[in-house]
């Protein structure tokens, strides 16, 4: 395999959310690609839909891409968030954990707030104010 990467779906606000994950974690758009960049081919949209995001990507570190889209409702696409996916991120510090965790909860909810764990880490899960959830672990080096 030569890469894992995260591919989010939203409903017309990609280029909000990434720019909020740019003020996070920082680093310059591999790609924003409007669908009106594009060759649609046999697809035709409505004009209200031609600006929506096709593709855009934000390098999170030199292994993970974050990449995202927004789902086309002409095409009967749509976004359904739900319980079933977190983007976890492995850290190298408890503070640069506190740093993530209280910029990407901004307007978003604490599902378990931040604090070391049973297992042996440093440990906080929430979900965002665009619906993604998000687990955050430092572990502690082990003895």
């Amino acid at each position: 395999m030569k890469a894992v990467h995260i591919y989010l779906n939203f409903a017309g606000n990609t280029e909000e959310a990434f720019t909020f994950y740019q003020t996070v974690f920082g680093g310059d758009f591999t790609a924003k690609i409007s669908y009106k960049d594009m060759p649609l081919g046999e697809m035709t949209p409505p004009d209200t839909e031609l600006d929506k995001i096709a593709h855009m990507s934000l390098p999170l570190s030199k292994d993970l891409i974050l990449m995202g889209s927004d789902m086309m409702e002409s095409m009967g696409q749509t976004v359904s968030f739900g319980n079933n996916s977190y983007i976890f991120l492995a850290l190298e510090s408890k503070e640069e954990l506190d740093d993530y965790f209280e910029k990407l909860v901004v307007n978003g909810t604490v599902e378990m707030a931040v604090g070391d764990v049973p297992w042996g880490s440093y440990f906080g899960s929430l979900w965002d104010q665009f619906g993604v959830g998000w687990i955050l672990e430092y572990e502690y080096p082990q003895e």
